[in-house]
């Protein structure tokens, strides 16, 4: 089986950051949601991999590269313009050929895996599977009608008045069937190729569609919210590990990880924490849920329930909670408490005690 990763798309929920990197690219728990995909496709046993890039290619392949550091064969296939999810399908028919593949939009954060539907799918192998996530109101989501033995009856696009509470999530297992259905549709509303269209024509064409249930933690990485969200449920995975710097004036409590040539100095860190490689924490105080990057400066900040990108700097600001970060911004103020901040990539804040 193949995996095909859907990498494009204009990631207009996640501004300011989708505005110089891939949303796919954001990091959670130090590991851009990207390399967490490509990691869970490899644990179902996939080494060859798809990725459908737009017009930022190159930061994608910056990241990915050939796929041999994470033990992946990666081909990338590039779409001109986002024309839909059916549309990465019939752009990536050479490098699918006739197997079947997972199809993974490349902003689902699935970190408890599924490794049990996908053996269920290579098991009975129906001509699709789509996977599907129990959900307070379907209303948002593409919602999935399903008969007592797992069938698919019907696929409906935000509906107002939800058959189920079952949200398809951005993960699907197909045949080469898929193939077929996705050359008999037209554009939808919105005017792109709809997987669920095509996925609804199989239905409607007597083929076997099945649903299978996902109980884990689901979420999809397009807004800062959401962003946060998975950074704390994969923070509270972590197991703690000190391989770089601790003064004797510091203090670690709980799961706090310390990367090589990171450096803690005259600080406090309440875990689950990750400090990047590379990172000065000094005269801070880190609370949990919190992932300082690379290379990052902190120094006289209080940070809790935060994201801090790549090479950021953050000096004399006295309680920041619930924020992102970016790559190279810099953060500066008195002391204050209490401030939410989204930062984008390289911008200079200053912000008022």
């Amino acid at each position: 089986m193949k995996a095909l990763v859907l990498s494009g798309g204009m990631g207009l929920r996640l501004r300011p950051f989708s505005h110089s990197m891939p949303k796919q690219l954001i990091p959670v728990a130090n590991k851009p949601v990207l390399v967490h995909v490509v990691e869970g496709l490899r644990a179902l046993g996939i080494t060859e991999v798809g990725v459908v890039v737009g017009d930022r290619s190159e930061m994608i392949e910056g990241v990915l590269g050939d796929g041999s550091d994470l033990d992946v064969k990666i081909t990338y296939i590039p779409q001109d313009a986002p024309h839909g999810l059916a549309h990465c399908v019939a752009i990536a028919r050479d490098f699918l050929g006739d197997d079947d593949f997972v199809m993974y939009l490349g902003d689902q954060m699935l970190p408890d895996g599924v490794t049990e539907l996908a053996r269920d799918f290579r098991t009975e192998r129906p001509d699709a599977q789509v996977v599907v996530h129990q959900v307070a109101d379907p209303r948002a989501f593409g919602v999935a009608e399903v008969a007592a033995d797992g069938r698919v009856v019907r696929l409906v696009e935000k509906p107002e008045s939800p058959v189920s509470d079952l949200a398809v999530v951005g993960v699907y297992f197909f045949t080469p069937a898929i193939h077929e259905a996705v050359a008999a549709i037209g554009a939808g509303d919105r005017g792109e190729l709809e997987i669920t269209d095509a996925i609804q024509w199989l239905v409607s064409s007597g083929a076997d569609v099945r649903a299978r249930v996902y109980r884990g933690f689901w979420k999809d990485a397009g807004r800062v919210d959401d962003v946060l969200e998975c950074n704390r449920e994969l923070l509270d995975r972590l197991k703690p590990s000190v391989r770089g710097e601790v003064d004797d004036a510091s203090e670690l409590i709980g799961a706090v990880v310390v990367e090589e040539g990171a450096r803690i100095v005259r600080s406090r860190i309440v875990g689950p924490a990750v400090i990047g490689a590379g990172a000065l924490v000094e005269d801070s105080d880190i609370g949990p849920h919190t992932a300082i990057g690379r290379d990052c400066v902190l120094s006289g900040t209080g940070v809790g329930y935060t994201i801090v990108q790549d090479g950021a700097t953050v000096t004399n600001v006295g309680s920041v909670h619930a924020s992102v970060i970016g790559r190279d911004a810099s953060v500066t103020s008195a002391p204050a408490d209490g401030h939410r901040l989204v930062v984008g990539d390289h911008a200079r804040i200053e912000v008022a005690a």
